[in-house]
């Protein structure tokens, strides 16, 4: 990535960062603590590079339905062990687990 780039990674990393244990945010949520409304797509991209910029809890991203990422199984048991409660396999109970709650 560009210098740029990186400062924006950092920016959504460190909102990311703040998401407390046991809660989730969506894409969209973390776009919107940056400033950058319309920009839940980037947010996922920069994620899916996260590990080129240190350890970051990423796990405890979802989708605005509260879905969990495809083909990355280790982000379920991750988010159990901060208890985590799902309403099926791959949705997240968002109503209890949100992270801004008032969003």
């Amino acid at each position: 990535m560009a210098p740029a780039d990186d400062l924006l990674a950092y920016e959504i990393l460190a909102a990311v960062s703040e998401i407390p244990e046991g809660n989730v945010s969506t894409y969209g949520q973390i776009a919107r603590l940056i400033g950058r409304e319309r920009n839940a797509r980037l947010v996922g991209r920069v994620l899916s590079h996260a590990e080129y910029y240190g350890s970051y809890p990423c796990h405890r991203v979802v989708n605005h339905a509260g879905r969990l990422v495809p083909g990355w199984a280790e982000q379920r048991a991750l988010l159990e062990a901060e208890g985590v409660a799902f309403l099926d396999d791959d949705t997240i109970d968002m109503r209890h687990h949100r992270w801004p709650p008032s969003d």
